[in-house]
Protein backbone atom coordinates (compact mmCIF):
# COMPACT_ATOMS: atom_id res chain seq x y z
CA UNK A 1 0.00 0.00 0.00
CA UNK A 2 1.32 3.43 -0.71
CA UNK A 3 1.28 6.43 1.84
CA UNK A 4 -1.11 8.11 -0.11
CA UNK A 5 -4.20 7.15 -3.02
CA UNK A 6 -4.38 10.67 -3.85
CA UNK A 7 -4.01 10.65 -7.63
CA UNK A 8 -1.89 14.45 -7.24
CA UNK A 9 0.71 12.60 -5.09
CA UNK A 10 3.76 12.54 -6.71
CA UNK A 11 5.80 9.80 -8.32
CA UNK A 12 7.20 7.24 -5.86
CA UNK A 13 11.21 7.37 -5.66
CA UNK A 14 12.79 5.60 -8.45
CA UNK A 15 13.53 2.19 -8.49
CA UNK A 16 15.51 -0.06 -10.18
CA UNK A 17 14.05 -2.65 -12.85
CA UNK A 18 15.04 -5.61 -10.94
CA UNK A 19 13.07 -4.01 -7.99
CA UNK A 20 10.25 -4.16 -10.07
CA UNK A 21 11.02 -7.92 -11.45
CA UNK A 22 11.24 -8.95 -8.21
CA UNK A 23 7.54 -8.11 -7.22
CA UNK A 24 5.74 -11.15 -8.56
CA UNK A 25 1.73 -9.62 -9.97
CA UNK A 26 -0.18 -12.31 -11.82
CA UNK A 27 -3.61 -12.89 -12.80
CA UNK A 28 -5.80 -15.55 -11.61
CA UNK A 29 -9.59 -16.14 -11.59
CA UNK A 30 -11.80 -15.74 -8.20
CA UNK A 31 -12.96 -19.21 -7.83
CA UNK A 32 -15.08 -18.36 -4.77
CA UNK A 33 -16.57 -15.35 -2.41
CA UNK A 34 -17.27 -14.94 1.13
CA UNK A 35 -18.23 -12.39 3.33
CA UNK A 36 -16.25 -11.45 5.75
CA UNK A 37 -18.15 -10.23 8.75
CA UNK A 38 -14.99 -10.16 10.99
CA UNK A 39 -12.81 -7.83 9.58
CA UNK A 40 -12.66 -4.20 10.81
CA UNK A 41 -13.59 -2.53 7.54
CA UNK A 42 -15.85 -4.30 5.01
CA UNK A 43 -14.57 -6.65 3.30
CA UNK A 44 -14.57 -10.25 1.24
CA UNK A 45 -12.45 -13.53 1.45
CA UNK A 46 -12.00 -14.32 -1.76
CA UNK A 47 -10.32 -17.76 -3.27
CA UNK A 48 -7.98 -17.22 -6.31
CA UNK A 49 -7.02 -19.83 -8.92
CA UNK A 50 -3.43 -18.83 -10.49
CA UNK A 51 -3.40 -21.67 -12.43
CA UNK A 52 -1.37 -25.09 -11.42
CA UNK A 53 1.91 -23.47 -11.21
CA UNK A 54 0.69 -21.03 -8.03
CA UNK A 55 -2.25 -22.82 -7.14
CA UNK A 56 -5.21 -21.29 -5.45
CA UNK A 57 -4.91 -18.50 -3.26
CA UNK A 58 -6.91 -16.86 -0.59
CA UNK A 59 -7.25 -12.91 -0.43
CA UNK A 60 -9.06 -10.56 2.03
CA UNK A 61 -10.28 -7.01 -0.51
CA UNK A 62 -12.15 -4.49 0.79
CA UNK A 63 -13.85 -4.14 -2.87
CA UNK A 64 -17.26 -4.49 -0.53
CA UNK A 65 -18.62 -0.64 -2.40
CA UNK A 66 -18.16 -2.00 -5.78
CA UNK A 67 -18.72 -5.57 -5.87
CA UNK A 68 -21.48 -8.49 -5.18
CA UNK A 69 -20.65 -11.65 -3.77
CA UNK A 70 -22.43 -12.83 -7.07
CA UNK A 71 -20.42 -11.47 -9.48
CA UNK A 72 -16.87 -11.43 -7.97
CA UNK A 73 -16.53 -15.34 -9.19
CA UNK A 74 -15.12 -15.87 -12.89
CA UNK A 75 -13.70 -12.43 -12.48
CA UNK A 76 -10.15 -12.20 -13.33
CA UNK A 77 -7.69 -9.89 -11.07
CA UNK A 78 -4.21 -9.28 -10.70
CA UNK A 79 -2.27 -9.93 -7.61
CA UNK A 80 0.86 -9.81 -5.73
CA UNK A 81 1.60 -13.41 -4.73
CA UNK A 82 4.77 -13.08 -3.36
CA UNK A 83 4.26 -11.19 -0.65
CA UNK A 84 4.51 -13.11 2.79
CA UNK A 85 1.11 -14.19 4.23
CA UNK A 86 -0.60 -11.86 6.40
CA UNK A 87 -3.12 -12.44 9.37
CA UNK A 88 -6.32 -10.27 9.48
CA UNK A 89 -8.14 -11.76 11.94
CA UNK A 90 -9.03 -15.20 11.75
CA UNK A 91 -8.18 -14.99 8.03
CA UNK A 92 -4.87 -15.37 6.66
CA UNK A 93 -4.37 -13.51 3.24
CA UNK A 94 -1.69 -15.45 1.10
CA UNK A 95 -1.96 -12.76 -2.02
CA UNK A 96 -2.44 -8.74 -2.33
CA UNK A 97 -5.58 -8.54 -4.62
CA UNK A 98 -4.54 -4.97 -6.27
CA UNK A 99 -6.96 -2.16 -7.39
CA UNK A 100 -7.55 1.24 -7.47
CA UNK A 101 -9.29 3.83 -5.68
CA UNK A 102 -12.32 5.43 -7.12
CA UNK A 103 -12.59 9.28 -6.39
CA UNK A 104 -13.99 8.45 -3.03
CA UNK A 105 -11.09 6.42 -2.01
CA UNK A 106 -12.99 2.87 -2.55
CA UNK A 107 -11.49 0.32 -4.34
CA UNK A 108 -11.34 -0.76 -7.56
CA UNK A 109 -10.01 -4.16 -8.71
CA UNK A 110 -7.45 -4.19 -11.62
CA UNK A 111 -7.67 -7.00 -14.27
CA UNK A 112 -7.12 -7.38 -17.95
CA UNK A 113 -9.70 -6.24 -20.48
CA UNK A 114 -9.83 -9.43 -22.17
CA UNK A 115 -9.22 -13.26 -20.85
CA UNK A 116 -5.97 -14.48 -20.10
CA UNK A 117 -4.21 -17.69 -18.82
CA UNK A 118 -4.50 -17.56 -14.99
CA UNK A 119 -1.49 -17.05 -13.36
CA UNK A 120 0.42 -15.04 -16.15
CA UNK A 121 2.99 -12.60 -15.03
CA UNK A 122 2.15 -9.17 -15.83
CA UNK A 123 5.48 -7.54 -17.39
Amino acid sequence: MHLSHDPAAPAAETIGFDQFLSVDIRVGTIVEAQPFPEARKPAYKLLIDFGPTIGRKRSSAQITEHYTLEELPGLQVAAVVNFPPRQIGKFMSEVLTLGFPDETGKVVLFHPSRPVPDGGRLF
